[in-house]
């Protein structure tokens, strides 16, 4: 109508209807895995993978993400090696977070993310039917085949598994009436 009094929302219908939303990112170097979980329900489950393009066009992107699905919190997977002890991108991902941080302004928490990609690629092949392979790169690292198949991606999935581990500590002790252990 012509004589509409109303402007048209400058915002996403969605960030108004839906509850806020905790995001777990497992960062890596060529490729960002995202999951979510609704603030209420707090169940996790993973959403998309970012191919990294550089670090101003990841915030952006980032920034966007969080704005269009009403980010409150955001949980980082930090790398530690088995002994518990950081691991060699451990202070890029640190870097990475204070960066968040800055950029969205919601708090940002580092979670230990040692052994997620296993398990995120034991729940595609166990829980998802999907079978995962690996080839040897010529660093000789090993590098996951064919993960274009399927709609969730190794990344996404292991930021799931963050996700549920950062929300399994923050209930635990509050339930449990325990403190840290």
């Amino acid at each position: 109508m012509k004589g509409n009094p109303q402007p048209a929302a400058s915002s996403t219908p969605t960030s108004a209807s839906t509850p806020p939303k905790i995001l777990a990112i497992d960062y890596g170097r060529s490729r960002i895995g995202l999951a979510l979980a609704d603030t209420e329900t707090r169940i996790a489950y993973p959403h998309d993978t970012l191919e990294r393009i550089n670090r101003n066009e990841d915030m952006r992107r980032l920034r966007e993400l969080a704005r269009d699905l009403s980010v409150r919190h955001i949980v980082v997977g930090l790398p530690l090696r088995l002994d518990g002890t950081p691991g060699e991108m451990a202070a890029e991902v640190e870097g990475f977070a204070a960066r968040l941080r800055k950029q969205l302004g919601v708090p940002v928490d580092l979670v230990d993310e040692r052994l997620t990609s296993w398990e995120a690629e034991r729940i595609l092949e166990e829980e998802l039917g999907r079978r995962i392979t690996h080839e040897e790169t010529p660093k000789g690292r090993k590098k996951i085949a064919g993960d274009v198949l399927g709609k969730y991606s190794v990344d996404a999935v292991a930021a799931m598994v963050i996700l549920r581990e950062y929300l399994a500590r923050e209930i635990t002790p509050t339930s449990s009436g325990e403190s840290d252990r």
